[in-house]
């Protein structure tokens, strides 16, 4: 009998999964893949590896500050902290879906007194006006899942929960580049800072000899004015980069879950060189992005929706019960004279519904070609990402030592004016013009630093983050 009794469970079990209705889930065809990138060397198709640890990878920079902020941000963050909250909303969902599977089972208790009215028509005469009912009872229903619609709202509600894990990644990821980005573009203004304060006490001392040397009569009121100009617009800079120093810090303030009034970083000019990208980068890097990941998850769902609307053109089976105890008395209530039941097998259809469910059906077949095409549409985007942040990253590289030389030239320069000047040979127009080139340069060959770090921290987003071991150790200096 045992057997025959699992015989009868795995044929049941056979004819559920023949009767589900709905196409198979197949991952959608992704864009025909390069053999290389543009900007690297070989590397091999991608395949999904969402579950892969990320890793700290920011401490790649060798920064202790930045490291300290990156923590607060997993902590603290609370665009972060929502996106958690989601991803067990959906979890938790995935659990009420799976619910459908079992039967429910309700139960209760009943004690109902009655005095019925002696002038009731049809009453009959001979019968008692007052009695008293009590019943306990549990009643079960079950809806047989022949077509396979709970377990492909299960399978939705899976992949949802799957796609939300990935959101949840991909918005940490995201954080955690912002904040890199803010913070290396605030020690570039600080090192700008640094570098304008340089220039004013220089540029003090400049105007302090030329005053010397009008009083002696060597140069003209016209010498004091340009090196008073020069002065006082070199401060006027310098102050304003505390404007844009503010609203990055105060962003860092807020990526880390702090108020910008009780948030403070002091000065430190950026110092750090760029770290060195590896010529070939593995695919495993491409792989790990979670944005891919929650794109083909949803992709699943979207099948999964289309199964769930084909469904609602065939019958729904179902089965209810009964069982308890009834009586007039509480001496007679749990006796098995006073038991009852009931069992009741259904099956309904809808017959008409105007195209209703023909429309439903249409729109999830139409909402999994968009999932397709979003899944796809990702891939493009990360295949651009990449590409755009390798081409930076090797066209700032150039662009850095062809500024260090020019920094240099400027140097020379200004030198060779400030001597040609005391020497009385050339005015002091020529030594303002050289005073402004060397400036201007020295600020440019900052900047150029700041987008290169930045670029770096957006190739690293744009692979998937978690890639420490993949990076060599920073360049030294000048490089």
């Amino acid at each position: 009998m045992r057997s025959v009794r699992h015989g009868l469970v795995t044929a049941a079990a056979l004819f559920v999964a023949s009767c589900a209705v709905g196409p198979a889930y197949t991952p959608p065809e992704t864009p025909a893949i390069p053999p290389a990138f543009k900007e690297t060397g070989d590397w091999k198709p991608a395949r999904p590896l969402d579950e892969a640890a990320r890793g700290k990878w920011w401490e790649v920079y060798g920064d202790p500050a930045l490291n300290a902020l990156e923590e607060q941000v997993t902590v603290s963050n609370q665009s972060l902290k929502a996106a958690q909250a989601q991803f067990q909303q959906a979890r938790a969902l995935v659990g009420a879906a799976k619910a459908a599977q079992f039967p429910q089972v309700t139960a209760g208790v009943n004690a109902t007194g009655t005095d019925v009215s002696t002038n009731k028509p049809l009453r009959n005469p001979a019968s008692d006006t007052q009695y008293n009912d009590f019943v306990v009872r549990a009643d079960v229903s079950y809806e047989f899942d022949v077509w396979g619609r709970v377990a492909k709202t299960v399978s939705a509600s899976q992949a949802n929960a799957q796609a939300s894990a990935a959101d949840l990644e991909a918005v940490r990821l995201s954080l955690q580049a912002e904040l890199a980005q803010d913070y290396f573009l605030l020690r570039g203004l600080d090192a700008e800072r640094q570098i304008l304060d340089s220039s004013v006490a220089a540029f003090e001392r400049a105007l302090e000899l030329t005053r010397n040397r009008y009083k002696g009569g060597l140069v003209s009121g016209v010498d004091v004015a340009q090196a008073e100009t020069q002065l006082q617009a070199t401060r006027a800079q310098a102050i304003d980069i505390t404007v844009r120093r503010s609203q990055f810090e105060h962003a860092i303030a807020a990526l880390t879950g702090t108020t910008a009034s009780s948030f403070a970083l002091p000065p430190s000019p950026l110092a750090l060189p760029a770290p060195v990208v590896p010529a070939g980068l593995p695919a495993d890097l491409l792989e790990r992005r979670p944005d891919i990941a929650a794109a083909e998850r949803r992709a699943a769902a979207a099948n999964a929706q289309v199964g769930i609307t084909q469904s609602a053109f065939y019958p729904v089976l179902s089965l209810t019960g009964s069982a308890g105890f009834e009586s007039a008395a509480l001496g007679s209530w749990i006796k098995l004279a006073s038991n009852f039941w009931s069992v009741a097998p259904a099956a309904a259809m809808t017959v008409f519904d105007g195209g209703r469910r023909r429309a439903a059906s249409a729109a999830a077949v139409a909402g999994y070609a968009r999932a397709q095409a979003l899944y796809r549409d990702t891939i493009l985007v990360a295949f651009r990402e990449v590409e755009d942040n390798l081409a930076a990253l090797r066209i700032l590289a150039e662009e850095a030592r062809a500024q260090d030389a020019a920094v240099a030239a400027a140097e020379r320069l200004l030198t060779l004016s400030n001597n040609r000047y005391k020497g009385g040979v050339a005015t002091y127009l020529e030594v303002v013009v050289a005073q402004a080139a060397a400036l201007n340069n020295q600020r440019a060959a900052v900047n150029i630093l700041s987008r290169r770090l930045t670029a770096s921290v957006l190739l690293i987003k744009a692979l998937g983050g978690g890639w420490s071991s993949g990076l060599s150790a920073p360049a030294p200096p000048g490089t």
